[in-house]
């Protein structure tokens, strides 16, 4: 039986990746991507030529009677995600559930994660955190969320530039004018973090239209001031 490796990549700078992805990367016999074309770039990088095998929310169900035959006929298999840590609001816990049900090994390579490089740079306590993902497009169920996280806790969530300063009013109408920490584009040329409140945030974004990947991290107090939280 074969392995499975889950490699993390860059989140946007290259030279973030580690000795043991490389290392791995050069001996897996297949590598499983979200999109060839990035994953092909990333490796072309460093020199590394293996075959690419499209893998993708869309496909995931018909790719893993596949990739299960193969880690039987012992192939070593790497799955990574455009950027960062897979499985993280990405395609792939089906697969790792399936692959330990049939016997293989997973087998994590840890790295470059935008979860964890907003939530140490934020000024938040880093004790305790809830990650979201991407928060619900529509208002109802986006509310819901943002009302539900619990007190004291670091909240994250991905969130696209058409919908950040959506998400940035929700927050302000559930819990006021709290302080918010907005990364966008970590790691890369034009990297930005800012801290504020929620308020200030909707007007930098209004005044400047949002551009790139967000990573945005709030946490409530137990006790929100007075006529915040209505």
């Amino acid at each position: 039986m074969g392995n499975l490796y889950l490699i993390a990549t860059p989140i946007g700078n290259l030279g973030d990746i580690t000795l043991r992805a490389l290392e791995t990367l050069k001996k897996v016999d297949l590598v499983l991507c979200e999109d060839t074309r990035k994953t092909g770039f990333l490796l072309n990088h460093y020199q590394i030529s293996k075959p690419l095998l499209s893998y993708f929310e869309h496909n995931e169900l018909k790719r893993i009677p596949e990739v299960l035959t193969m880690l039987e006929k012992g192939k070593e298999i790497a799955l990574v995600s455009d950027a960062g840590t897979p499985l993280i609001s990405d395609p792939g816990f089906k697969l790792v559930r399936e692959t330990l049900q049939a016997g293989a090994n997973v087998i994590p390579i840890p790295g470059p994660s935008s979860v964890l490089a907003a939530l140490i740079s934020s000024g938040f306590p880093t004790d305790k955190f809830l990650f979201l993902g991407y928060l619900p497009r529509t208002s109802g169920k986006k509310e819901k969320v943002i009302r539900e996280v619990p007190k004291e806790t670091s909240v994250i969530f991905f969130e696209s530039p058409f919908r950040i300063i959506n998400s940035l009013e929700m927050i302000y109408k559930v819990y006021g004018d709290i302080e918010i920490f907005i990364g966008r584009e970590l790691t890369k040329v034009y990297e930005e973090k800012s801290r504020g409140t929620a308020l200030s945030l909707i007007e930098k974004f209004k005044k400047s239209k949002p551009r790139g990947e967000f990573v945005a991290i709030f946490n409530i107090s137990k006790e929100l001031p007075e006529n915040q939280g209505q």
